[in-house]
């Protein structure tokens, strides 16, 4: 097929000019350009915001003729004119006095080739804030998104206040629909910790987060997504925003990045958008309205003061009073609109004087603090002067809040010598005067301090005991929600669902530092921290719930051991570590220690949670045996209790446990009471996150395969895809799906196996859940093998099994060992497997994993028979043992598979009668699933002996 050519466009403002046709067009209606000035539209756009000579611009426009600089200047004059120069404070093109030309308008260069939205898999989650009017943004807002499309990183750079967010909030809703909605907006300005910038988009991407570096999870996630990410706020966190956006960058091809920052990251692929102060009347000149209401300082000033209800004439005595005001606040928007508010209740030449009177004071500031910083302090200097001193009080006392906050919460923290009704009465007041900003989230409304007026504000000295007290009642107002809002957080999957819960978390983090800080409280801390453990956990913020757990328990008193905070902390430290370094004693002992306060406390709940983390903790070691005790206590629990909760995760718990004890039919009972449970009741998790339903569907499909219902077990399997899919919780969905991809693997469905597999491991590593990415891998290895590349697949199978022992993860072992030896009996190496098999059967007798036992006698009478020494009736009879088993286990599927080998091997000796009786009588026993691969194979044989 021939390529398809490449259209080379320059866009600039509302203009595009398609070099290939040679057409200018501006929103789409194409400009009348003549050939002189076309040439010296491209001339010029060749080195935008370069002067270029006259001499230089003759020859590229003339060339090998002598031209007047009048014809110059008259091509030139008819270019301006087509570009509509001078219009609506448009300008392109500026003349430097008997030099030449310069182009100044932001260009940018965009390809015909872009891949469109609807060929990208893309990511749903429009979050944009509402867009806010702007003044003399026009170009900006024509010119950002351009870029933004052409090189897909952009930082808007400019002086604080200036209207930054603004602007990329509005680009935001102009390219829209270019992202066919996704676009995740982050807010960085609540975030301190340079640590937790991963964990922030993380979760507003809906994402658990396993590991301290939510990076590669997130660019593991947006790698094949077409989405818009908004950083907004970065100044405070320039170098993790600048490592963050690199890997994104240069790991997510159809990402594109919109920062906000008072400094460039400087970092690879990114451009820097200069955002400019709105431009003010010179000083020295004579000013009258008409002249000054064509800046858009003023313009803003003035829309500013009439939109707060101040009725402003404003004419010529007004001009140059609002001009100077506007030059000594430097254009920044955030001062020209604290300014133009208290127009109503000064005047202009009130205000003005007003100002005056406070900016004198700025310059007595820190001299390393830039200008307009100064300013701006200044600006919130007056302001705060202006407010009452309830409403001084208020402010300052909201200043210990980080990020958004409700309603509530002021009542809480600020209220200690103030009424409800006042301090309602303050925050009204200081919404009207632009010192709070407001938000609705969902049926709520939150508020916030500008980044600014919170920092100003904490400078404002107050009395030792005022601000313990203040900070007192911000850690214990955190510990209170957390307490009584913490365990909604297992139902909540997506960014959306999170935002008022995630802002929150931002002042239990500050609080949290305050407490075990220098001069805080640790007993508050400890209780805090205790508060916070099934928050952390729910969220999978495992380093946090690490740190804090750990630290709280260094600072544990006498009078707290043994208390519900201890119990909780030993939790969140024992499983933290395991899901962050793995099974060890260290975590054994927090458990086990958390587990004992629990029996001693009488918490039935807390203790049905522990049980069941010690249940997957002794799993994940592969110690069966003590696997089953601690179901069979749970379910002892569950019974004596009542609790429907703890009934359905002991019906789980001993499920599972007799499917691995090779007691199928018990394990069938137990999984299909509590489906039966769950169907009756709400379903939720009992503590830590963990919820039974969806893993305990798979398990009863795994069950459902061994008795020897594939087509039952594939049903049940699907159903558990669907059910968890619904729930949006990806690290749930990412378990279901590698055991779905376990269940197709027994069916010899490879091609379905391997859908759940890639998908199983891309959430995994997306959500960055170490040990379910070594399994993903094996499974992959697994799955090369069954597909007939043999040495890859063992090479690959065993380079992945060592992270796994590493971390004594060792869950599914016993199947990659079989699946390994497989391997090597097709390489011709029936010698190693049999070593690999005789050393996993000895670890099984030990753990008590006998589900797997009539397969590994099976996997050894094949090894065995693939060796020349070896005797028939040595193969004969691991095949029978592995016969015997299967039926004791009542394990159909097992027995179906041992008995083709063995008839095939009573065959080979001539006695095809008996072979056919013993295959036909496992084969007779099946009912459905007569499409997959093992009744397939055993259906052939069985035609060849008629």
């Amino acid at each position: 097929m021939p390529t398809a050519q490449t259209t080379e466009i320059i866009s600039f403002g509302p203009f595009r000019l398609n070099l290939t046709e040679r057409v200018l067009t501006r929103n789409s209606e194409q400009v009348e350009l003549g050939g002189r000035a076309y040439d010296l539209l491209v001339a010029l756009l060749s080195r935008p915001n370069e002067l270029i000579s006259k001499a230089e611009l003759l020859r590229q426009v003339w060339p090998g003729l002598v031209v007047e600089e009048g014809a110059l200047r008259f091509h030139i004059t008819n270019l301006r004119k087509a570009l509509g120069e001078g219009s609506e404070g448009n300008r392109y093109i500026v003349t430097s006095s008997g030099r030449g030309y310069t182009f100044v308008a932001q260009v940018a260069r965009l390809s015909d080739q872009a891949p469109r939205a609807s060929d990208m898999s893309s990511f749903q989650q429009a979050n944009l804030p509402v867009r806010l009017p702007m003044i003399d943004r026009e170009v900006e807002i024509e010119e950002l998104p351009a870029r933004l499309m052409a090189t897909r990183f952009v930082t808007i750079v400019g002086a604080g206040g200036v209207g930054k967010t603004t602007l990329a909030i509005a680009a935001g809703h102009r390219l829209m629909k270019s992202f066919d909605g996704a676009l995740l907006f982050v807010d960085l300005s609540m975030v301190s910790d340079p640590t937790l910038v991963g964990t922030v988009v993380a979760s507003l991407l809906g994402l658990s987060v396993q590991s301290s570096d939510a990076t590669p999870s997130i660019v593991a996630y947006l790698r094949d997504k077409r989405i818009l990410l908004i950083l907004d706020t970065c100044e405070h966190l320039v170098d993790p925003v600048a490592a963050f956006a690199s890997s994104v960058f240069l790991s997510a091809p159809n990402v594109h990045i919109l920062a906000t920052s008072r400094e460039a990251l400087q970092t690879d692929g990114e451009n820097v958008f200069r955002l400019d102060t709105l431009a003010c009347p010179p000083d020295g000149t004579e000013l009258t309205a008409e002249i000054v209401r064509t800046f858009p300082a003023i313009q803003l000033f003035v829309e500013r003061a009439r939109a707060s209800g101040a009725q402003l004439d404003f004419g010529d005595d007004e001009a140059p009073v609002v001009a100077s005001m506007c030059r000594r606040l430097d254009g920044v928007a955030l001062a020209i609109e604290l300014a133009a508010r208290r127009v109503e209740s000064y005047g202009v030449h009130g205000t003005a004087e007003l100002l005056d009177q406070r900016l004198a004071l700025s310059w007595l500031g820190p001299r390393s603090a830039p200008p307009r910083q100064r300013t701006l302090h200044a600006t919130l200097d007056w302001s705060f002067g202006l407010l009452s001193d309830l409403e001084r009080i208020v402010l300052r006392r909201l200043a210990v809040f980080v990020g958004h906050f409700t309603l509530d919460a002021v009542t809480a923290v600020c209220g200690r010598d103030v009424n409800q009704r006042d301090i309602l009465g303050a925050i009204d007041s200081l919404i009207a005067k632009s010192m709070i900003a407001t938000r609705p989230v969902g049926t709520v409304m939150s508020y916030r301090l500008l980044d600014t007026t919170r920092a100003y504000a904490r400078d404002i000295q107050i009395a030792d005991d005022e601000g313990r007290d203040l900070a007192v009642r911000h850690a214990t107002y955190s510990r209170n929600w957390l307490e009584q809002r913490g365990r909604d957080w297992a139902s909540l999957s997506t960014g959306v669902e999170r935002t008022s819960h995630f802002g929150n978390m931002n002042n239990v983090r500050a609080a949290l530092d305050w407490c075990f800080g220098e001069d805080g409280d640790a007993k508050l801390g400890i209780q805090l921290a205790a508060a916070a453990v099934d928050v952390f956990l729910a969220m999978s913020l495992l380093a946090e719930c690490h740190r804090w757990s750990q630290r709280a328990l260094i600072a544990l008193d006498a009078g707290a051991v043994g208390s519900s905070d201890e119990m909780r902390l030993q939790a969140g430290l024992g499983v933290s570590s395991s899901q962050m370094y793995g099974e060890s004693d260290a975590v054994n002992d927090a458990l086990n220690r958390s587990l004992a306060i629990a029996e001693a406390r009488g918490d039935t709940a807390y203790e049905a949670g522990l049980l069941n983390m010690q249940y997957i903790f002794h799993g994940r070691s592969a110690h069966f045996r003590i696997l089953l005790d601690y179901a069979r206590r749970c379910h002892a629990l569950a019974e004596r209790s009542g609790d429907l909760a703890i009934r359905a995760l002991a019906h789980s718990e001993l499920g599972m446990a007799l499917q691995f004890s090779g007691d199928l039919a018990g394990s069938r009972r137990e999984l299909e009471s509590l489906i039966g449970i769950l169907s009756h009741a709400q379903q939720g998790s009992v503590l830590l996150g963990y919820d039974p339903h969806y893993r305990s569907i798979m398990a009863l499909a795994r069950t459902l395969w061994l008795h020897g219902y594939p087509d039952q077990a594939a049903d049940r399997a699907r159903e558990a895809v669907k059910a968890s899919e619904a729930t949006g919780h990806s690290a749930a969905l990412a378990l279901v799906l590698a055991g779905a991809g376990t269940v197709f693997l027994w069916r010899g469905d490879l091609d379905a196996a391997q859908h759940y597999v890639d998908r199983s491991y891309s959430l995994a590593e997306a959500n960055a859940m170490g040990p379910l990415m070594a399994i993903g891998r094996c499974r992959k290895a697994e799955l090369t093998i069954r597909r007939g590349d043999l040495q890859r697949g063992v090479d690959d199978l065993r380079t992945c099994l060592k992270p796994i022992h590493a971390a004594r993860h060792e869950l599914l072992t016993t199947e990659f060992n079989m699946e390994l030896a497989l391997g090597l009996l097709s390489l011709g190496r029936a010698g190693e497997g049999i070593t690999l098999v005789n050393a996993t059967i000895e670890r099984v007798n030990a753990s008590g994993e006998f589900f797997q036992m009539p397969e590994l006698m099976r996997l050894k009478g094949r090894l065995l028979g693939a060796i020349p020494t070896s005797r028939h009736e040595d193969v004969q009879a691991c095949l029978q043992q592995s016969l015997d088993l299967a039926r004791e286990q009542h394990a159909g599927s097992w027995e179906l598979r041992t008995a083709t080998d063995l008839a095939a091997l009573m065959a080979s000796t001539g006695d095809r009668i008996g072979a056919r009786a013993l295959l036909q009588r496992s084969y007779g026993r099946f009912t459905e699933g007569f499409e997959t691969a093992d009744l397939k194979v055993a259906a052939d044989l069985l035609s060849t002996w008629v």
